[in-house]
């Protein structure tokens, strides 16, 4: 059975014990499920190949799906990506942490596989808002993250409902049942241009208030 722990009502010294468990079990290799902002997701070291492609399995995902990649802010993006788009930065330092995903051209020479075997050049990306996870980040690089849903089935929200065997992951941090709520905001970022790719949490006028050029075609 995966090590569960109750975060709900933790003290601070529980919290900071809590995350180093968290920390260990990726270190380790190790699968772990945690909340996100409105429902919980498993989360692996991004540049453990193996620990990637468990989540994949986990989740039931077909050959060549990516995972995301949450990393704990701004100044970590530029180690894995490369974006040179010269208003992205606004978007993200206003938006950042938050329901804000991007995808953007990785940097050469990863040694990581999110899905992928490295063939799209791409990374979708995420500083979250969450407490426990972003403590976590805190003290770790870059981590894949997916929800724990099966593919192509709501978010999962409560526990009890986990889609797997709890023996299947190292740990499972609990923080009951959570509040639902929308999905990110996800935007493709190039050299030229900054389009929306599904209208989430952040509206298109949220966005465009910040950068009157961002295109919303196709939605």
């Amino acid at each position: 059975m995966a090590e569960r722990v109750v975060l709900n009502g933790a003290s601070e010294s529980e919290l900071t014990e809590a995350v180093a468990t968290a920390v260990r079990y990726i270190n380790a290799g190790e699968v772990i499920v945690v909340a996100a902002e409105f429902g919980y997701i498993y989360l692996a070291n991004a540049f453990d190949k193996d620990a990637v492609r468990a989540v994949h399995i986990l989740r039931g995902n077909q050959t060549g799906v990516a995972a995301q990649v949450f990393i704990k802010d701004l100044n970590v993006l530029s180690g894995i990506a490369k974006v040179s788009n010269i208003n992205a930065d606004q978007l993200l330092a206003k938006f950042w942490p938050g329901l804000l995903s991007v995808t953007v051209n990785c940097q050469p020479g990863l040694s990581w596989d999110l899905g992928d075997e490295q063939r799209l050049g791409k990374v979708n990306v995420r500083v979250p808002n969450r407490k426990f996870l972003n403590r976590i980040l805190e003290s770790t690089g870059p981590l894949a993250a997916a929800s724990v849903s099966l593919t192509g089935k709501p978010v999962v929200k409560d526990l009890t409902k986990l889609p797997i065997y709890e023996s299947d992951v190292g740990a499972i941090f609990d923080e009951g049942v959570l509040d639902a709520g929308p999905a990110s905001t996800w935007l493709e970022i190039s050299e030229n241009e900054i389009t929306v790719k599904r209208v989430g949490a952040i509206s298109i006028e949220e966005l465009q208030a910040v950068i009157p050029s961002i295109s919303a075609t196709n939605l």
